[in-house]
Order: structure tokens, then C-alpha cells, then sequence
């Protein structure tokens, strides 16, 4: 991989692997707060200095969820010689940047992904895939860093976050696929725990069991998109919300989601919703359209690639497309753009990025394969099926 950086991270001490990382990515993580320190003031309507007084708040709510992270979130702050609560905050900044979180206001803008899962039965070549577009602040393109966590106990993870932060999309070592899209629709109130933490959390699960357990198991104060992918062939899409979640499935081993409601829509804003990001209505079909030819002609790797390359590359719409380009009639501060487009074979382990918009870069693949880390055979104090079968003789 040539153009985003990648960081291997790896420790039995949650302040050092978090140290490591702030270490390598200390420049990165300085420009992911320029960024956020004019974006968040412009979207909550506090000051910086009222921000970080006020992400302390967060710090209960998110050890009860997930023990140890905090401690990383110090390191990471020790390493990239930051203060805690910035790291916090950039932590948070879906939160942040949705409006006031400590208060009740709460924004919808333009932001959007979308995802895929593919399983065997829609491909010729009979792989798993997961991926994605990511589509976000064009200023903060520079920032995307490529992570790859061991730690003792849980299956190692690869992900690609904005610089400084624990979780967003990626795979693990136990054949887990996280791909995570925006909703809008920000009925809640009070603090949940952010959505990068609930990342986080599914990212370290052993199997799909635990992965969902902890998004059903979890409040959050926003709404999110969460689809999973499994290797042995399953996927689920999850919209989750601040009060009820719904899901859906793959339709002949497809599925494909954007950025608006797609299995229900919640109670709170039936009356009066609208997407939040109206072209999702269009790229989602014209992933789906795409995507469905390598039913018949993903015979190979480097067929499926070219195939996905071409679809997430679409420009109906342009600029606000499936390859998002970006739009100077919005604020400066506003720009969207595809800034990583994703690839994983869940099949063979193989993890592939796009530095930059899918139209003018080729998938890179990362230098580590999701399978050099423990699998599921290694989970502690939990015996495999064979061995729970022949204790119960």
C-alpha cells in the first residue's frame, strides 16, 4: 500500500498499543483536529475549549461498554502528544458533528456510503466479500489510516479509520466484515455511547453471536447503519436507532445499502421522514444492477475486482454519486467525497483499499492478511463444537 498509511499495533497493554499508534500517526491525527476543531464549533454551536470540558461526560458510559479502550484513548493521546479529551472527542465526532450532543439538538446532513455483503451463491467464484464506499469530508481525505490491532485474547483486526480513532469499517481474524453507513434521523436525547466504540466492539467479536449482542446490547444517541458479513456465508444488515433497530438479509446471496431507511422506518419520525441523503435512493439500485453481474462473470479475482471497481465508480448523479466527487455549492466545510473504497474477500483473507476516489485508483492491498491473527479455534475458555459434543457423551 502506497498512499495511506499503515499501522501495525500490537501489545498486551491497552496505553501502549494506543501509544503506538498515536506515535505513528501523530501528523495524521493533528490535521484530523484542525479539521474537527473548526467543523464541530460550526456544527454544535460551542467552542472547542466548551467541547472538550464537556467529553469527560462520555467517559462513564463508554468504560461500562467497553473496558480498556479508555486506556487506549490515552495512549493515543500520549503518543500523537495530544490531550485526552481531543482524542475523545475525535472519538465522538459523529456526535459532534450532528450538533450538540449535551443538548438536544441534532442535525441531518448530506453524508453518505454505501455498502455491500456478497455472498458465495452471487458470485461465479463462490467467495465471501464485504465493502463499501466511504463517503466523507473531502478535507479529511489525507487522514484515513490503515490499522491492524492484536491484542490478548480477542481476534486481531484490520480496519480503516480517520486517524486517531479505535473503530469504524473493517475485519477481523474470526471472518467478521463491519461496513457502517449514516441514517441521520437524530431523535435521541442524552448521551449514548459513540458509534466508533460500538464499532469497535463488534470488530473484536468472536463470532456473530457477539457482534450483534453488541449492538442490541447498547444505547446509542444517533442512528447508524451496522452490516455484518460472515466468511461461512451470512450477512445481516442492521439499522439501528436510539430506540428500536430493524434488519434485513441478502436477497439471492446480495445485499446492498446506502444511506436511508430500507427494512422499517422508526416510530419517532414515521410522520415526517425523509432520507437525509436523498441520492442513497438511487445508489442503491445502481449497486445492486452492477454488483449482480458477477453472478455470471466473477469467475476470478481479478474479474470480481474490475467488476466492483466499475460499479463503485458510477457517476449517475454526479457529483452526488455512487463514486462521490465533490460539490462546490456546498459550504467549504460541507464537501463530501469518496474518500476510501473498500474490498474484502472474507474467502481468502485479502483486505483492499482505494486511496482516494474508486474512478481514479486502483484497490491496493494491504500489506497483512486477516488471517495471520488468531481464529476462532483460539478463542479463550470457549470449547469448539467437536469438543462440546463429546463432553456431553
Amino acid at each position: 500500500m502506497t498512499d495511506l498509511l499503515t499501522i501495525d499495533v500490537s501489545a498486551t497493554d491497552a496505553r501502549e498499543r494506543g501509544r503506538q499508534y498515536g506515535e505513528a500517526a501523530r501528523e495524521h491525527i493533528a490535521a484530523s483536529l484542525a479539521f474537527y476543531t473548526e467543523s464541530m464549533t460550526r456544527q454544535t454551536g460551542l467552542t472547542w475549549p466548551e467541547i472538550l470540558d464537556l467529553a469527560p461526560a462520555w467517559v462513564p458510559v463508554i468504560e461500562g461498554y467497553l473496558p480498556e479502550i479508555v486506556d487506549e484513548l490515552r495512549g493515543i493521546a500520549d503518543g500523537a502528544g495530544r490531550s485526552f479529551e481531543e482524542i475523545l472527542a475525535l472519538n465522538s465526532r459523529g456526535e459532534l458533528t450532528k450538533g450538540n450532543p449535551f443538548g438536544t439538538d441534532r442535525r441531518t446532513d448530506d453524508e453518505g456510503c454505501t455498502s455491500f455483503a456478497m455472498l458465495q451463491q452471487a458470485n461465479a467464484l463462490g467467495h465471501v466479500w464485504a465493502g463499501q464506499n466511504w463517503d466523507l469530508w473531502d478535507a479529511i481525505a489525507d487522514t484515513v489510516v490503515v490499522l491492524r490491532i492484536a491484542q490478548p485474547g480477542k481476534p486481531t483486526i484490520i480496519c480503516h479509520v480517520e486517524a486517531g480513532q479505535v473503530g469504524r469499517h473493517g475485519a477481523n481474524s474470526a471472518g467478521i466484515a463491519l461496513n457502517a453507513n449514516g441514517l441521520g434521523a437524530g431523535f435521541g436525547t442524552g448521551l449514548g455511547v459513540p458509534g466508533a466504540f460500538v464499532r469497535r466492539k463488534v470488530l473484536e467479536s468472536w463470532d456473530m453471536h457477539d457482534a450483534l449482542d453488541a449492538i442490541f446490547g447498547v444505547r446509542q444517541s444517533l442512528s447508524s447503519n451496522l452490516l455484518l458479513t460472515h466468511r461461512d456465508g451470512f450477512a445481516i444488515d442492521v439499522e439501528t436507532t436510539p430506540g428500536r433497530h430493524g434488519w434485513m438479509y441478502p436477497t439471492d446471496g446480495l445485499l446492498v445499502h446506502g444511506n436511508h431507511f430500507q427494512s422499517f422506518v422508526p416510530a419517532q419520525i414515521d410522520r415526517t421522514y425523509k432520507p437525509f441523503s436523498v441520492d442513497s435512493l438511487y445508489r442503491t439500485p445502481r449497486v445492486e444492477e452492477g454488483l449482480s453481474s458477477l453472478r455470471a462473470d466473477g469467475t476470478t479475482e481479478e474479474a470480481v475486482q474490475a467488476i466492483v471497481q466499475a460499479t463503485m465508480s458510477d457517476h449517475f448523479g454526479h457529483p452526488n454519486a455512487v463514486c462521490q466527487h465533490v460539490d462546490p455549492r456546498r459550504h467549504e466545510l460541507n464537501r463530501y467525497s469518496t474518500i476510501v473504497s473498500s474490498l474484502v474477500d472474507l474467502t481468502t483473507g485479502t483486505y483492499r483499499l482505494t486511496p482516494g476516489l474508486p474512478c481514479a485508483n486502483r484497490y491496493q492491498q494491504a500489506p497483512w492478511n486477516l488471517y495471520d491473527g488468531p481464529g476462532p479455534d483460539d478463542r479463550p475458555h470457549v470449547p469448539g463444537p467437536a469438543a462440546s459434543l463429546a463432553a456431553a457423551r
